[in-house]
C-alpha cells in the first residue's frame, strides 16, 4: 500500500479539520479522551467552504447523526475551536478521495452514525456496522481506501488525537472560538 507522501506526481492538498464545538456531547467524549479537539472532517479547500464528516443531521438534536456537508462557519462550527491540518497527495489519490466522499454525499441517506463504534473505541474492539461510521472513522476509512492510510491502526479504532499524531499531517492553522478564520 502506497503511503500518503510516496510518489506524488502533482501535488494535491486534503485538509483535516480537528475541532471542538463545545457541546455537551463533546464534553462527555473529552471527559474520556482527555484531548481537547474530539471531533474530524475532511476538507477540500483551506477555506474550509467544502468540509465533510459523519455527526449531528440536525444541530439542534445529538441522537440523529449520519454522513453531513458542514458549515464551519455557522451553526455547531461558529464559536468552535479547531485546527487545520494538510495532507499532500498524488492527484490520483486526490481524486479517488474526492470521488469517495461525493458517493457517501449521493448515498447520503443510506449512512448513519456509529454511536455503538465510540463505545468500542473505549474498549479497543472495533465495531463497523456496514453503511456507519463516526468522525474520524470515516476519516481515516476514506484515506484509507485511497491508499494514503494516516495512522498505523484500523479506522474503526481512530479517535482524532490519533490523525492529530499523524506524520502525514502538517498543521496550518488553529483557531480559538469567538476568532475569525486565518492563517
Amino acid at each position: 500500500m502506497m503511503q500518503v507522501n510516496e510518489m506524488v506526481d502533482k501535488e494535491n492538498h486534503i485538509y483535516i479539520v480537528l475541532s471542538d464545538t463545545g457541546t455537551w456531547f463533546t464534553k462527555m467524549i473529552q471527559l474520556y479522551t482527555k484531548t481537547p479537539l474530539n471531533h474530524a472532517s475532511i476538507a477540500f479547500d483551506p477555506e474550509l467552504n467544502e468540509v465533510y464528516s459523519f455527526g449531528r443531521k440536525n444541530p439542534m438534536n445529538p441522537f440523529v447523526g449520519g454522513f453531513v456537508k458542514e458549515d464551519m462557519r455557522g451553526g455547531l462550527f461558529k464559536d468552535a475551536t479547531f485546527a487545520v491540518y494538510r495532507c499532500s497527495m498524488s492527484e490520483s489519490q486526490f481524486l479517488t478521495i474526492r470521488n469517495i466522499v461525493q458517493h457517501f454525499e449521493r448515498e447520503s441517506h443510506l449512512y448513519k452514525y456509529n454511536l455503538p463504534g465510540l463505545l468500542g473505541v473505549m474498549m479497543n474492539i472495533p465495531v463497523a456496522p456496514e453503511r456507519a461510521y463516526f468522525c474520524s472513522q470515516f476519516v481515516a476509512s476514506v484515506f484509507e481506501q485511497a491508499g494514503a492510510r494516516l495512522v498505523p491502526k484500523c479506522a474503526a479504532l481512530t479517535t482524532p488525537a490519533d490523525l492529530e499524531r499523524s506524520g502525514a499531517l502538517e498543521l496550518m492553522f488553529r483557531r480559538r472560538s469567538n476568532l475569525p478564520v486565518s492563517a
